[in-house]
């Protein structure tokens, strides 16, 4: 009697590997704020983006604004018949409109001169921990000599010489956050300086150029992620403060700041839509921009217990 032939057993499904890409995805979607901040966040920047065509008005055409139409609450019409759902401003300008035009100034401050420090920052960061001696005297003392004042009063005597406007106000916000990113990315690169394979790449005379970029630049990106995350936020912050001021952009392209600073003359009058709005699209975008900062300090120091 022949042995009955069992089938052989089902393939076990070979387990899909985890990237590093995708083990930072599943810890960054552990924090449900972290999501919702980038959610909120990406509907802001695409609301930005996009604001001539979802706007019923341009806010910086002074060929569409009309003074009649001026402080008139939320929920008024126009005598051309459209509604003002969050009402105008004293210049007769659409808050939404201006809201949404105010969002692309800040945005666009926020990350460009965030993304410039980031550049000037790291690059001399790195230049001090690889060179040392002189050049990181040097650039370590500029630093602290930078982060001795504050912020704000450093972009205000900045602006106070150049003049308004939004290219100003980005170089005088560069000038104030680049500290931050040169003394993190020195610490870190301090570090990895002494590692191996830096060791060996110098053994093998490569440029230092390459050494600085390819080598210890990678290994310097989490922190240099985290801060720039921050800096974004504090820029808009700082872009909104100096607008608030008379000090920012000018009035013909006005942030959010500026369109606060227009209505708080009216808040007493009763007239709170002009300043209140703008003020709660101001907080919403920093709150958003730092529940990521937040999330991806977590997941990418490892020295943090999770």
């Amino acid at each position: 009697m022949s042995a009955a032939i069992t089938p052989p057993a089902p393939a076990t499904p070979h387990p899909r590997e985890e990237t590093p890409f995708r083990r930072f995805v599943s810890e960054f979607a552990e924090s449900k704020l972290a999501l919702l901040g980038l959610g909120v966040f990406v509907l802001i920047a695409l609301a930005a983006i996009f604001a001539p065509w979802i706007t019923p008005q341009n806010p910086y055409d002074l060929a569409q604004l009309d003074i009649m139409d001026g402080r008139l609450p939320p929920g008024s019409v126009s005598g051309a018949g459209y509604t003002y759902l969050l009402g105008t401003d004293d210049q007769g300008r659409d808050m939404f409109s201006g809201m949404l035009y105010g969002l692309r100034i800040s945005l666009l401050v926020g990350v460009g001169s965030a993304l410039f420090a980031a550049v000037v920052g790291t690059t001399l960061g790195l230049l001090a921990a690889f060179f040392g001696r002189r050049i990181d005297t040097v650039i370590m003392r500029l630093v602290d000599l930078q982060l001795s004042f504050p912020s704000i009063l450093v972009a205000l005597m900045i602006l106070a010489g150049l003049g308004k406007g939004v290219m100003n106000v980005v170089l005088a916000l560069v000038i104030v956050e680049w500290a931050y990113y040169a003394r993190t990315v020195r610490a870190t690169a301090m570090v990895e300086r002494r590692r191996e394979y830096i060791e060996a790449a110098q053994c093998l005379a490569l440029p230092w150029r390459r050494i600085m970029f390819h080598h210890l630049l990678p290994n310097c990106l989490p922190p240099l992620i985290v801060i720039a995350t921050q800096q974004v936020a504090r820029a808009i912050a700082l872009e909104a403060t100096l607008s608030f001021l008379g000090l920012g952009v000018p009035i013909t392209e006005p942030s959010l700041g500026l369109l606060i600073a227009n209505g708080y003359q009216y808040m007493l009058s009763g007239k709170y839509w002009i300043s209140f709005y703008p003020g709660i699209a101001l907080l919403v975008t920093i709150i958003s921009i730092n529940l990521v900062g937040d999330q991806l300090r977590d997941v990418l120091n490892p020295r943090l217990t999770r």
